[in-house]
Formats: C-alpha cells, sequence, structure tokens
C-alpha cells in the first residue's frame, strides 16, 4: 500500500502516519524527518535546508526528489509506505509518478485531511505550547507569523495536488476536524476499500 497524505500544515498527517504505520506495519517517509535528520548531522545538503525551512520556505525539489527516491529504495518499503509532506508540487507529483514507475510501482491512494483555516492557527500554537509544558523544543516554525507563510505557500503550490489526485482517481477526503480517532477510522475505511 503506497499512499500520500494531503493537508495544510498542521492538519494531522504526522499523527495519522503514525496511526497507519502501527496497523499496516508500512513506513511513513516524512520529508520534514529526512530533513532533520540531515540537519541534525549536519551534512550539507541539512544545512542548506535548514536555512529554509526556519524561514517557513521549501526545500528545492531536486533534494528531496532524491532524499525521497533512495528511501523508497530500502527494504522496509518494499510492502509499501506513506508519503507525508511530498509531494508539495504538481511538478513533485509528476516526479513521483516518474519515480514510481521506474521501480515497477505506483501510488495507489492520496487521502486528504480537510480542516478550517483559522482552527489551525489555534492548533498550531497549542502544539508549542504542549511542547513547551512537556519540556521538549518547540518547532520554530511553530508560531502564528510563519504558520501564515506556510499556509499561503500551501495554498500557492500544494493545495493543487487535490484536483491532481481527484483526476486520476486516487482522491478521497476526510473530515480533518474530527477527534483524532475519527480520522483514524475514517482512514481506515477508505484503507480497507483498497484492499
Amino acid at each position: 500500500m503506497r499512499l500520500i497524505l494531503l493537508g495544510p500544515p498542521g492538519a494531522g498527517k504526522g499523527t495519522q502516519a503514525q496511526r497507519i504505520v502501527a496497523r499496516h506495519g508500512i513506513p511513513q517517509l516524512s520529508t520534514g524527518d529526512m530533513l532533520r535528520a540531515a540537519v541534525a548531522a549536519g551534512t550539507e545538503v541539512g544545512m542548506k535546508a535548514k536555512a529554509l525551512m526556519d524561514a517557513g520556505e521549501l526545500v528545492p525539489d531536486e533534494v528531496v526528489n532524491a532524499i525521497v527516491s533512495a528511501r523508497i529504495d530500502e527494504t522496509d518499503c518494499a510492502d509499501g509506505f506513506i508519503l507525508d509532506g511530498y509531494p508539495r508540487t504538481l511538478i513533485q507529483a509528476d516526479a513521483v509518478d516518474a519515480m514510481l514507475a521506474q521501480k515497477g510501482q505506483s501510488l495507489d491512494v492520496a487521502i486528504e485531511l480537510v480542516v478550517d483555516d483559522s482552527a489551525m492557527v489555534d492548533r498550531i500554537l497549542r502544539r508549542a505550547e504542549e511542547a513547551r509544558a512537556a519540556g521538549e523544543p518547540v518547532r520554530k516554525d511553530d508560531n502564528a507569523e510563519v504558520y501564515a507563510d506556510r499556509l499561503r505557500a500551501y495554498y500557492k503550490s500544494t493545495a493543487p495536488l487535490t484536483g491532481y489526485y481527484y483526476a486520476k482517481k486516487k482522491l478521497y477526503s476526510v473530515d480533518g476536524m474530527a477527534d483524532m480517532d475519527t480520522v483514524t477510522e475514517s482512514i481506515e475505511a477508505i484503507l480497507s476499500e483498497l484492499k
């Protein structure tokens, strides 16, 4: 099962991806996690990505495409994977299709978490408060100003993917404002149809 989770920043894609991983045993390929790992390792790509991520900007396609392609080739992706945070643009979506075709694979489904934008600012700020309360580091992009920039970037570049996957008859939508368990159940209902 190869799938992508779509939705604006803070919609719960990462949380739902973790639940899919737990239920289905396929890895979550989060470009954010992969890029943060490169930043932590201090690689050249990581340092370039760090400056962009801190500003709430997107990392260049060639960097992200190479990281994702190499990750898909790892053995734990043989039975499928979840793309989380990638593709973000129509050009990247085409690159994913081409990349998977070269590997003799294709994407099975794109699941969009539909959310209310104004409620998302509250969700992002709450996530930052919870991290502080737990003594964990707060993501630099968990503030209202950076979030507003990320939301604009999402609508400009990533939101068109819903039409892209709809045209390919791979798009399903889920109410991302429902409680986490209800969202999970809705996603599981979609995935069960694919088996």
